[in-house]
Protein backbone atom coordinates (compact mmCIF):
# COMPACT_ATOMS: atom_id res chain seq x y z
CA UNK A 1 0.00 0.00 0.00
CA UNK A 2 3.01 2.63 1.11
CA UNK A 3 4.93 1.80 -2.38
CA UNK A 4 1.52 2.37 -4.10
CA UNK A 5 0.80 5.61 -2.47
CA UNK A 6 4.71 6.63 -3.38
CA UNK A 7 4.39 5.24 -7.18
CA UNK A 8 1.00 8.04 -7.01
CA UNK A 9 2.89 10.83 -5.19
CA UNK A 10 5.65 10.50 -7.61
CA UNK A 11 3.53 10.89 -10.38
CA UNK A 12 1.21 13.91 -9.54
CA UNK A 13 4.37 15.68 -8.35
CA UNK A 14 5.57 15.03 -12.41
CA UNK A 15 2.50 16.13 -13.54
CA UNK A 16 2.30 19.33 -11.90
CA UNK A 17 6.03 19.36 -12.86
CA UNK A 18 5.73 18.76 -16.33
CA UNK A 19 2.73 21.17 -16.27
CA UNK A 20 4.35 23.98 -14.79
CA UNK A 21 7.23 23.91 -17.25
CA UNK A 22 4.86 23.97 -19.93
CA UNK A 23 3.60 26.77 -18.84
CA UNK A 24 6.61 28.70 -18.81
CA UNK A 25 8.13 28.09 -21.94
CA UNK A 26 5.07 28.59 -23.55
CA UNK A 27 5.36 32.51 -23.39
CA UNK A 28 9.15 31.88 -24.71
CA UNK A 29 7.74 29.70 -27.81
CA UNK A 30 5.58 32.45 -28.67
CA UNK A 31 8.35 34.92 -28.85
CA UNK A 32 10.37 32.85 -30.73
CA UNK A 33 7.86 31.82 -33.24
CA UNK A 34 7.04 35.82 -33.52
CA UNK A 35 10.99 36.73 -33.88
CA UNK A 36 10.18 35.21 -37.34
CA UNK A 37 7.14 36.49 -38.11
CA UNK A 38 5.80 39.94 -39.63
CA UNK A 39 4.71 43.25 -37.86
CA UNK A 40 0.91 42.50 -39.38
CA UNK A 41 0.57 39.09 -38.31
CA UNK A 42 1.60 39.40 -34.79
CA UNK A 43 -1.01 42.09 -34.15
CA UNK A 44 -3.26 40.39 -35.68
CA UNK A 45 -4.15 38.50 -32.41
CA UNK A 46 -3.83 35.23 -33.39
CA UNK A 47 -1.89 32.69 -31.32
CA UNK A 48 -0.07 30.35 -33.38
CA UNK A 49 3.17 29.16 -33.00
CA UNK A 50 3.84 28.46 -36.71
CA UNK A 51 4.43 31.90 -38.64
CA UNK A 52 2.58 31.93 -41.88
CA UNK A 53 5.16 33.63 -43.66
CA UNK A 54 8.40 32.90 -42.44
CA UNK A 55 10.55 35.21 -42.90
CA UNK A 56 14.27 36.19 -41.53
CA UNK A 57 13.65 40.17 -42.01
CA UNK A 58 13.66 41.07 -38.45
CA UNK A 59 17.06 39.62 -37.27
CA UNK A 60 18.39 41.44 -41.01
CA UNK A 61 16.73 44.90 -39.88
CA UNK A 62 18.06 44.62 -35.92
CA UNK A 63 22.03 43.29 -37.29
CA UNK A 64 21.88 44.83 -40.46
CA UNK A 65 19.64 48.26 -40.56
CA UNK A 66 19.91 49.11 -37.25
CA UNK A 67 23.31 50.60 -36.90
CA UNK A 68 23.51 50.65 -33.14
CA UNK A 69 22.17 47.14 -32.06
CA UNK A 70 25.69 45.83 -32.88
CA UNK A 71 26.89 48.19 -30.12
CA UNK A 72 23.78 48.21 -27.18
CA UNK A 73 25.36 44.29 -27.82
CA UNK A 74 28.86 44.60 -27.31
CA UNK A 75 28.15 47.49 -23.81
CA UNK A 76 25.79 44.79 -22.58
CA UNK A 77 28.39 41.77 -23.07
CA UNK A 78 31.38 44.29 -21.86
CA UNK A 79 29.60 45.12 -18.63
CA UNK A 80 28.35 42.19 -17.79
CA UNK A 81 31.30 39.87 -18.10
CA UNK A 82 33.68 42.52 -16.72
CA UNK A 83 31.44 43.38 -13.98
CA UNK A 84 31.14 40.15 -13.26
CA UNK A 85 34.82 39.08 -13.19
CA UNK A 86 35.09 41.61 -10.79
CA UNK A 87 32.42 40.86 -8.67
CA UNK A 88 33.48 37.18 -8.40
CA UNK A 89 37.30 38.31 -7.53
CA UNK A 90 36.07 40.84 -4.78
CA UNK A 91 32.94 39.11 -3.26
CA UNK A 92 35.10 35.90 -3.16
CA UNK A 93 38.26 37.72 -1.23
CA UNK A 94 36.09 39.72 0.95
CA UNK A 95 33.96 36.20 2.40
CA UNK A 96 37.10 34.90 2.56
CA UNK A 97 38.61 37.11 4.89
CA UNK A 98 35.35 37.32 6.95
CA UNK A 99 35.58 33.39 7.51
CA UNK A 100 39.01 33.01 8.18
CA UNK A 101 41.05 35.90 8.92
CA UNK A 102 41.08 37.48 12.11
CA UNK A 103 41.56 41.53 12.41
CA UNK A 104 39.75 44.60 14.15
CA UNK A 105 36.24 45.56 13.28
CA UNK A 106 35.57 41.99 11.37
CA UNK A 107 32.30 41.09 13.65
CA UNK A 108 30.78 45.37 12.87
CA UNK A 109 32.13 44.54 9.42
CA UNK A 110 29.72 41.68 9.33
CA UNK A 111 26.57 43.64 10.65
CA UNK A 112 27.19 46.33 8.15
CA UNK A 113 27.20 43.64 5.44
CA UNK A 114 24.41 42.03 6.57
CA UNK A 115 22.55 45.66 7.11
CA UNK A 116 23.60 46.54 3.46
CA UNK A 117 21.14 43.77 2.44
CA UNK A 118 18.03 45.21 4.22
CA UNK A 119 18.44 48.48 2.27
CA UNK A 120 16.44 48.68 -1.47
CA UNK A 121 18.49 49.28 -4.23
CA UNK A 122 15.77 52.32 -5.43
CA UNK A 123 17.77 54.41 -1.97
CA UNK A 124 20.68 54.08 -3.47
CA UNK A 125 19.97 55.94 -7.13
CA UNK A 126 20.18 59.50 -6.31
CA UNK A 127 23.59 59.04 -4.14
CA UNK A 128 25.19 56.99 -6.78
CA UNK A 129 24.12 58.98 -9.57
CA UNK A 130 25.33 62.10 -7.80
CA UNK A 131 28.97 60.68 -7.03
CA UNK A 132 28.62 59.69 -10.47
CA UNK A 133 28.36 62.82 -12.00
CA UNK A 134 30.47 64.68 -9.20
CA UNK A 135 33.36 62.47 -10.81
CA UNK A 136 32.16 62.87 -13.85
CA UNK A 137 31.84 58.65 -14.80
CA UNK A 138 28.18 59.50 -16.11
CA UNK A 139 27.49 57.85 -19.62
CA UNK A 140 31.17 55.45 -19.29
CA UNK A 141 31.64 51.76 -18.67
CA UNK A 142 33.32 52.57 -15.25
CA UNK A 143 30.00 54.33 -13.96
CA UNK A 144 28.46 51.21 -14.64
CA UNK A 145 30.99 48.30 -13.24
CA UNK A 146 32.58 49.93 -10.49
CA UNK A 147 29.64 50.81 -8.27
CA UNK A 148 28.81 47.44 -8.78
CA UNK A 149 31.69 45.05 -8.61
CA UNK A 150 31.21 44.03 -5.12
CA UNK A 151 27.48 42.75 -3.77
CA UNK A 152 26.71 42.11 0.15
CA UNK A 153 24.47 39.17 -1.09
CA UNK A 154 27.53 37.52 -2.69
CA UNK A 155 29.57 38.17 0.13
CA UNK A 156 27.60 36.84 2.55
CA UNK A 157 27.20 33.34 0.41
CA UNK A 158 30.84 32.95 -0.24
CA UNK A 159 31.77 33.79 3.55
CA UNK A 160 28.91 30.92 4.61
CA UNK A 161 30.89 28.40 1.76
CA UNK A 162 34.33 29.52 3.28
CA UNK A 163 33.32 28.69 6.83
CA UNK A 164 32.43 24.87 5.75
CA UNK A 165 35.55 24.92 3.77
CA UNK A 166 38.24 22.59 5.00
CA UNK A 167 40.56 23.78 6.81
CA UNK A 168 43.01 20.71 6.50
CA UNK A 169 43.04 21.76 3.02
CA UNK A 170 44.97 24.89 3.90
CA UNK A 171 46.64 24.03 6.47
CA UNK A 172 48.25 21.58 4.17
CA UNK A 173 49.31 24.13 1.78
CA UNK A 174 50.67 26.19 4.49
CA UNK A 175 53.11 23.11 5.29
CA UNK A 176 53.86 23.19 1.73
CA UNK A 177 55.33 27.32 1.88
CA UNK A 178 51.86 28.85 0.25
CA UNK A 179 50.96 31.86 1.41
CA UNK A 180 47.67 33.50 2.20
CA UNK A 181 47.41 35.08 -1.63
CA UNK A 182 48.40 31.60 -2.58
CA UNK A 183 46.80 29.30 -1.16
CA UNK A 184 43.53 31.32 -1.64
CA UNK A 185 44.36 31.12 -5.84
CA UNK A 186 45.87 28.24 -6.02
CA UNK A 187 43.74 25.98 -3.48
CA UNK A 188 40.57 27.38 -1.98
CA UNK A 189 39.27 29.26 -5.56
CA UNK A 190 39.98 26.17 -7.83
CA UNK A 191 37.87 24.30 -4.82
CA UNK A 192 34.86 26.91 -4.87
CA UNK A 193 33.66 26.26 -8.51
CA UNK A 194 29.96 25.71 -7.48
CA UNK A 195 29.68 28.56 -5.35
CA UNK A 196 31.23 30.42 -8.06
CA UNK A 197 29.47 29.10 -10.97
CA UNK A 198 26.16 30.07 -8.74
CA UNK A 199 27.60 33.77 -8.11
CA UNK A 200 28.65 34.52 -11.91
CA UNK A 201 25.07 33.15 -13.13
CA UNK A 202 23.38 35.33 -10.66
CA UNK A 203 25.75 38.51 -10.98
CA UNK A 204 25.99 38.08 -14.83
CA UNK A 205 22.24 38.30 -15.05
CA UNK A 206 21.88 41.38 -12.62
CA UNK A 207 24.30 43.38 -14.71
CA UNK A 208 22.70 41.62 -17.92
CA UNK A 209 18.86 42.68 -17.76
CA UNK A 210 19.62 45.60 -15.68
CA UNK A 211 17.50 48.47 -16.84
CA UNK A 212 17.00 50.92 -14.35
CA UNK A 213 20.90 51.66 -13.93
CA UNK A 214 21.82 52.20 -17.79
CA UNK A 215 18.80 54.56 -17.94
CA UNK A 216 20.39 57.19 -15.27
CA UNK A 217 23.64 56.69 -16.38
CA UNK A 218 24.28 56.30 -19.84
CA UNK A 219 22.98 59.37 -21.83
CA UNK A 220 24.31 58.88 -25.06
CA UNK A 221 22.27 56.15 -27.47
CA UNK A 222 25.47 54.36 -28.55
CA UNK A 223 26.44 53.68 -24.88
CA UNK A 224 23.08 52.21 -24.22
CA UNK A 225 22.67 48.34 -23.24
CA UNK A 226 20.51 45.69 -25.40
CA UNK A 227 17.53 46.63 -22.19
CA UNK A 228 17.91 50.46 -23.32
CA UNK A 229 18.06 49.72 -26.91
CA UNK A 230 15.10 47.24 -27.08
CA UNK A 231 13.13 49.97 -25.47
CA UNK A 232 13.45 52.29 -28.91
CA UNK A 233 11.58 49.99 -30.94
CA UNK A 234 8.50 51.00 -28.69
CA UNK A 235 7.07 54.06 -30.10
CA UNK A 236 4.30 56.41 -29.07
CA UNK A 237 1.89 55.32 -31.65
CA UNK A 238 3.74 51.95 -32.91
CA UNK A 239 5.40 49.46 -31.26
CA UNK A 240 7.53 46.92 -33.54
CA UNK A 241 6.94 43.36 -31.59
CA UNK A 242 8.66 41.73 -34.36
CA UNK A 243 11.57 43.73 -34.35
CA UNK A 244 11.43 43.35 -30.21
CA UNK A 245 11.06 39.67 -30.52
CA UNK A 246 13.67 39.16 -32.40
CA UNK A 247 16.04 41.00 -30.18
CA UNK A 248 14.88 39.55 -27.00
CA UNK A 249 16.16 36.56 -28.54
CA UNK A 250 19.15 38.00 -29.18
CA UNK A 251 19.28 38.99 -25.67
CA UNK A 252 18.42 35.77 -24.27
CA UNK A 253 21.16 33.72 -25.88
CA UNK A 254 23.98 34.96 -23.41
CA UNK A 255 22.11 33.76 -21.09
CA UNK A 256 21.34 30.35 -22.04
CA UNK A 257 24.84 29.86 -22.44
CA UNK A 258 26.25 30.85 -19.62
CA UNK A 259 24.05 28.23 -17.72
CA UNK A 260 25.05 25.86 -20.04
CA UNK A 261 28.57 26.07 -19.87
CA UNK A 262 28.42 26.41 -15.77
CA UNK A 263 25.82 23.79 -15.25
CA UNK A 264 27.84 21.16 -14.66
CA UNK A 265 29.09 23.12 -11.23
CA UNK A 266 25.95 24.91 -10.81
CA UNK A 267 23.85 21.62 -9.95
CA UNK A 268 26.41 20.50 -7.29
CA UNK A 269 25.26 22.97 -5.19
CA UNK A 270 26.87 25.38 -3.25
CA UNK A 271 27.18 22.96 -0.20
CA UNK A 272 30.11 21.02 -1.60
CA UNK A 273 32.61 20.86 1.00
CA UNK A 274 36.04 20.54 -1.05
CA UNK A 275 36.97 16.99 -0.12
CA UNK A 276 37.27 15.41 -3.47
Amino acid sequence: MNSKKKTFSKRLLYIVLIGYAITTLIPFLWALSSSFKTLEEIISGTMNFIPRNFTLDNYKQIFIKQDLFPRWLFNSLFIAVVGTGLNIIFNSMSGYALARLSFPGKKALFIIILAVLMIPAQVTMIPNYLILKEIGWLNSYQGMIVPAMINATFIFMMRQFFINFPKELEEAAQIDGLSRFGIFFKVVLPLAKPALAAQAIFVFMGFWNNFMTPLIVMTDTEMYTLPLGLNTFKGQYVSYWNYIMAASMVFTLPVLLLYAFFNRYFIKGISFTGGK
